[in-house]
């Protein structure tokens, strides 16, 4: 019986985040996941009178073919998905996976062969298409939310069919902020970080992009990074865990990076010469999203937190640095994660993960969640 939860989400990711017209072409990428969302979201791109193409992929597949990847036939791969990525007007893609360190194994020269090598692909999807991206919910995440699965499932559903154009007022009158702040100012426990974002532009993202969203992102002017700042959300990268991440900067550049897996860490880091440099900044604020769970498209919305990214820049908002890597890290700056606050030049826009400024505590979650009552 097809779960009618399926149905609405596939409503949202086809009517709202990716607006099909009819006539488009829609690659619908499935990692492990049931066939009963896959069902629903080819029957929804063809109720927009769009065209739905359909590819599966199973994590220990890619795990097997990752361990023996040899450039020659990355290359032949990557030509072929590259030509079809660009047949394509939009690309929705659902991730499951019950082992989130499947390719923890991988030889990390693998790991970056492939990254370099399905980096134009990626690079397409995002500039040349409508995408959204998604996880799904699996048992294995349910107990990285420290959830039972069926209560994982609920908050899941929840959060990825909320009502995003209620978020709308408020991003709207933080990118306008951000669009013409030049000094970025964080501070916090292992925090004190400086830098700008001047002429970079910034971006609202309300489920146009990922499901479950709820942020605006701009990015740091390639050489203005000075200080250092701790992550007290971990991360799963490349397979590998990472715990209390502490970066260091000198004229934009990571000088110094440590974790409790500081090799690791730093063999990612010296991928090539931008995975040094950051490529994105963001404020997060779902109102939904409280407590990680290694999942950074859940992480990186948790409300009151943001996230600092080494490497590739996106084109809209960046600042032109080019990496193999993109790693979200994040932030938590509520007061049960030790506060924090956020300036722009020189005025407090966000204390303890609550936005100041009249305009923008339309974002905080009392609001939000008050509207959506």
């Amino acid at each position: 019986m097809q779960d009618p939860r399926c149905d609405s989400l596939a409503a949202v990711l086809t009517k709202h985040s990716t607006k099909l017209i009819p006539g488009e072409k829609v690659l619908i990428d499935l990692f492990d996941v049931p066939d009963s969302i896959g069902v629903a979201l080819i029957r929804a791109v063809r109720a927009c009178k769009a065209l739905p193409f359909v590819q599966n992929h199973h994590a220990r597949l890619s795990r097997e073919m990752a361990l023996g990847a040899e450039e020659a036939g990355l290359e032949i791969g990557a030509a072929v998905e590259l030509a079809r990525m660009k047949k394509m007007d939009a690309y929705i893609a659902v991730r499951g996976s019950h082992n989130i360190t499947e390719m923890s194994d991988v030889p990390d020269a693998k790991m970056q062969l492939i990254a370099g090598k399905m980096r134009p692909v990626m690079d397409w999807r995002i500039n040349k298409t409508k995408w959204v991206v998604l996880r799904w919910p699996t048992p294995a995440m349910a107990q990285q939310a420290q959830m039972s699965t069926p209560a994982f499932e609920d908050f899941f559903f929840k959060v990825c069919t909320l009502d995003y154009g209620r978020m709308a007022p408020g991003m709207a009158a933080l990118k306008a902020l951000m669009d013409r702040t030049d000094k970025v100012h964080l501070k916090g426990p292992g925090t004190d970080l400086r830098f700008s974002i001047k002429n970079i532009g910034a971006v609202a993202c309300g489920g146009d992009r990922n499901i479950p969203d709820g942020e605006v992102f701009s990015c740091p002017v390639k050489k203005s990074v000075e200080g250092h700042v701790t992550f007290n959300v971990p991360s799963i990268y490349q397979g590998h865990a990472f715990d209390n991440v502490r970066l260091e900067f000198s004229e934009g550049r990571i000088k110094k990076a440590t974790a409790n897996n500081t090799a690791a860490l730093n063999r990612i880091l010296d991928s090539d010469a931008g995975a040094r440099y950051i490529g994105e900044f963001s404020l997060g604020f779902n109102p939904h999203i409280l407590h990680p769970m290694r999942d950074i498209l859940f992480d990186e919305k948790i409300a009151g937190s943001f996230h600092f990214t080494p490497g590739q820049a996106y084109k809209t908002a960046g600042n032109g640095n080019t990496s193999r890597i993109h790693w979200d890290m994040v932030c938590i700056q509520r007061p049960d994660y030790g506060g924090g606050e956020v300036w722009f030049d020189g005025k407090l826009i966000r204390k303890d993960g609550l936005f100041t400024l009249p305009a923008l505590k339309k974002l905080n979650p009392d609001q939000l969640l008050g509207k959506a009552r």
